[in-house]
């Protein structure tokens, strides 16, 4: 007698499937197939899949910052999908999408899920990096940095396609949605960074004490700015 697959399994399998066949669940979004249920798969995978990436980074620095990024990554994630999503919806629907709330909200949980498998195939590089290289705190974060971005990148990209594809089936106005979108990744991008930027630290500073969040001061590109400084011996 066959085993009934496990509910971990099965939320597994439908990320799998979205790797192996983009186009075609895609199309399953477009057409309203099963979006409950995938709604749910890629929630599920994905904030794993960021919990285990968030555990490694903050693993450089304590156990208890290890448990705070494990939280906070995912965490992260859904927030700014979350601020940001209502705004491209609403201005869809005024210019002539007819796809549902849902619709949108997985297409762009199809791409943060994405993102999502992108880091945890990355986690053993960095781990790698994080035992080697234990004392170099600045190029630990820089590689990181840019990890987030390679990632994010193509993230937007997957997400892009997706909204493309969701657009189809309206033709009318589908040349102003297609502006919006492209202006509305920069709005996810600067509201990413900002919100990276307020629920930090997710590695902690050497020789500091665990904190869970740390006070707002400065911003994030000057303190990228700083840390190449630093790595260079500009101080």
């Amino acid at each position: 007698m066959l085993e009934k697959p496990s509910y971990k399994n099965q939320q597994f399998a439908i990320l799998i499937s979205l790797l192996r066949d983009r186009q075609g669940f895609l199309e399953e979004i477009s057409q309203g197939i099963r979006l409950q249920s995938k709604t749910s798969a890629l929630f599920v995978s994905s904030s794993i899949c960021f919990a285990i990436y968030g555990a490694i980074i903050g693993a450089s620095h304590s156990w208890g910052q290890a448990l705070s990024s494990a939280i906070k990554l995912p965490a992260f994630y859904l927030l700014t999908l979350i601020i940001c999503f209502p705004t491209l919806f609403f201005f869809n629907v005024l210019f002539g999408s007819r796809s549902s709330f849902q619709q949108h909200f997985v297409v762009l949980l199809t791409a943060v899920s994405v993102i999502s498998v992108l880091l945890f195939s990355l986690a053993p590089v960095t781990l790698f990096f994080m035992i080697t290289a234990p004392n170099s705190y600045q190029f630990f974060k820089l590689l990181n940095v840019l990890i987030f971005g390679i990632t994010g990148i193509f993230g937007i990209k997957f997400l892009y396609e997706g909204m493309q594809l969701l657009s189809k089936q309206d033709e009318v106005g589908k040349k102003t949605r297609t502006t919006i979108l492209r202006s509305w990744l920069f709005l996810y991008g600067f509201v990413g960074v900002q919100l990276g930027w307020f629920l930090r630290p997710f590695f902690g500073a050497p020789g500091s004490k665990f904190e869970l969040f740390r006070a707002v001061s400065g911003n994030f590109y000057l303190d990228i700015v700083s840390a190449i400084s630093e790595i260079l011996g500009g101080r």
